[in-house]
């Protein structure tokens, strides 16, 4: 049967507790998860390749939400992923995944190195499908749990200057959509999140132009994620923010796939001229 709504922090622990992973925990979209996961009263993993942020981070959390945090300093394009994870949360009860973590790439394709778009796809597309599939088979045994995949608005038209990054988020995109239907009978629930521009450190890294064409407002990272936990277990996707909703609408139901993809490589190219010069 398809699982029920949780609607108070007890029923959300009880559904999705007694723990939680997050990659990308140390900052950003990832950090703001883990902090409202925890003001829920769950359990912490959380991934990062940055140790220093990762440690401080854990410990403001567990100083203010009094929950128990553990941390793992891991690239998560590593091809012994799992194996590693497993030494750390063996024994532990993962009942919720967010996969938040992600490599950004911004600049032109033909310009950029092989390998830095290989470690993208690991990052972004290889690590999740393995999380998910090491995780969701002990969530189905459970009989409950829940997937939270992070993608983006750019996976939902190609765009220039961020072909790879946009064609990863494409692939969380719907293998987040194709694993709701999937596991909703097994009690399972699985929620793809497109978020657009966020303030986040690495947002903030890329150096975006303000007002760029078809930029909408840029959303906290807090928000983002209220709006993710409330879609949990209602809907196979999110899109977070009205304006992105809007901007989403108009560019799938008014124009070719064609027209938008130019109208959205033009707003990627006046946010990142600097990457195409």
């Amino acid at each position: 049967m398809p699982s029920s709504v949780p609607v108070t922090d007890e029923a959300f622990r009880s559904r999705y507790g007694p723990a939680a992973l997050v990659t990308g925990g140390s900052q950003g979209i990832g950090e703001a998860f883990a902090r409202e996961l925890a003001r829920r009263g769950l359990d912490l993993v959380l991934l990062s390749n940055d140790g220093p942020e990762l440690d401080r981070t854990a410990r403001r959390i567990a100083a203010d939400h009094g929950v128990t945090v553990r941390t793992a300093r891991v690239d998560l394009a590593r091809p012994d992923l799992l194996e590693v994870l497993d030494e750390r949360t063996g024994e532990l009860e993962i009942g919720l995944l967010v996969c938040s973590a992600a490599r950004s790439l911004v600049g032109r394709f033909l310009d950029q190195d092989v390998e830095e778009k290989m470690n993208a796809l690991d990052v972004n597309c290889r690590a999740t499908l393995c999380l998910v599939h090491a995780f969701g088979r002990r969530m189905r045994e459970r009989g409950r749990g829940g997937v939270i995949i992070m993608t983006s608005l750019a996976g939902l038209h190609g765009a220039a200057l961020t072909s790879t990054y946009s064609a990863t988020k494409a692939f969380d995109l719907v293998l987040g959509e194709a694993l709701w239907e999937e596991l909703r009978p097994c009690g399972v629930d699985v929620l793809s999140v497109c978020a657009g521009p966020t303030s986040t450190p690495t947002w903030e890294a890329a150096r975006p132009r303000p007002g760029g064409l078809l930029s909408p407002r840029v959303m906290q990272a807090g928000d983002v994620v209220l709006e993710a936990l409330d879609a949990l277990g209602r809907r196979p996707t999110v899109i977070a923010g009205r304006g992105n909703r809007l901007s989403s609408f108009l560019l799938g139901r008014l124009l070719t796939r064609s027209a938008a993809a130019r109208l959205v490589g033009r707003s990627v190219r006046s946010l990142f001229a600097h990457e195409d010069e």
